[in-house]
């Protein structure tokens, strides 16, 4: 059974390196892109200080994506390509990290408490096919550290998981 160890937050490259290597312990002999999702966003949620949602989202089409396993507050299930921050990220195909929401033009508010919002791109051999995403009630909460740190989970993630239809 997997239980997760708690991790000094002082030094966030070192947290974000034993946060990797819990992550790859939690997935370690797991394929299933559901599962791992679930078991990625929660760990995410359980470790990572003052968040308030962190979960994935899937391209459902070339136009939309589509809410995938989450931890927090009921969210948007679908929003369009170019679309608030995670379908700004989509269509630039890049990450974002979002340091005062409210200064985000077209910003999607799922949780009015969100102020701060950091999205990873997830990419295979095909290219981008989903994100990961994080907001915190608290403004400025994200940095490069931070998109780094989590630029790595979802590498994880992606190693892991089988997206076979």
């Amino acid at each position: 059974m997997f239980a997760a160890q708690t991790i000094d937050s002082t030094d966030k490259p070192a947290f974000y390196r034993e946060l990797a290597t819990q992550l790859k312990a939690l997935l370690e002999g797991e394929s299933d892109s559901v599962a791992n999702a679930a078991n990625t966003s929660a760990l995410i949620f359980q470790m990572v200080p003052d968040l308030n949602w962190a979960g994935f989202y899937f391209l459902a089409s070339d136009e939309e994506l589509v809410l995938g396993p989450f931890q927090g507050k009921p969210a948007c299930v679908r929003i369009a390509v170019g679309k608030g921050v995670c379908g700004t990220a989509i269509d630039l195909e890049m990450s974002m990290l979002v340091k005062d929401v409210h200064d985000f033009a077209g910003h999607i508010a799922c949780d009015a408490a969100s102020r701060s919002e950091l999205v990873v791109l997830l990419r295979d051999n095909d290219g981008v096919f989903g994100l990961i995403d994080l907001d915190s009630p608290t403004p400025g909460r994200f940095d490069k550290e931070d998109q780094a740190g989590i630029e790595a989970l979802a590498a994880i993630y992606v190693a892991a998981s089988s997206f076979e239809d």
